[in-house]
């Protein structure tokens, strides 16, 4: 009689096939808004394309917890696929001229070397996203829908309302994604003083 296993789930499961859909859906999101622009018809499925490409982060991470399929190739892949995906919206947007580079590029800083730190401090525990990171996450990904979405084209009234609501949106997470990032690199000093008064002599 076998006996059943105690270690994680299997990799092959359906939060993972999302987050693999993630990122294939990146080259193509990125294609589409970088090869039409300024056609509002393109622009609405390229928006379309990067509202479910996000839709399945929500459902793969709902699933993974629910369902307790967390594997380890869950947590390494699903937080790559989201940077992925938002940091082509942001370097794709500022290619086109819409939105200014320096907040690309502050933003990616911040972005890539949170996640490159979350490796160099996992001997020192494991680092989870806390209430403002995920609030970050929730003002970026509006702001960009709204940024991919061609406002000018729906009218004086309506595309210069919104666009004022896309800036303004733009601007909170411009200033959640430096605070966040200051908030996580204390975190990562308190982890790692706890951890070395709990182990004297290491490094």
């Amino acid at each position: 009689m076998s006996t059943p296993s105690t270690g994680e789930p299997s990799p092959w499961n359906v939060p993972n096939a999302l987050t693999v859909l993630r990122i294939l859906l990146v080259p193509l999101f990125g294609w589409m808004l970088l090869s039409h622009p300024d056609a509002a018809g393109w622009r609405w499925m390229t928006t379309g394309v990067f509202v479910v490409a996000m839709a399945t982060d929500f459902v793969d991470g709902h699933l993974a917890r629910s369902r307790n399929l967390i594997t380890s190739f869950g947590k390494l892949m699903d937080p790559i696929a989201d940077k992925a995906l938002t940091g082509m919206a942001f370097i794709g947007l500022s290619v086109i001229g819409e939105l200014w580079w320096w907040v690309t590029i502050v933003i990616l800083l911040r972005e890539w070397g949170i996640t490159v730190m979350r490796f160099f401090i996992l001997k020192y525990g494991v680092m989870a996203a806390n209430r403002g990171g995920k609030a970050k996450t929730m003002t970026q990904s509006a702001a960009l829908v709204l940024y991919l979405l061609p406002l000018p084209a729906a009218g004086l009234s309506i595309g210069g309302a919104m666009e004022i609501v896309s800036w303004i949106l733009m601007a909170a997470a411009f200033v959640l994604t430096v605070l966040t990032g200051l908030d996580y690199l204390r975190e990562a000093a308190r982890m790692r003083a706890s951890y070395l008064a709990a182990h004297p002599g290491t490094r």
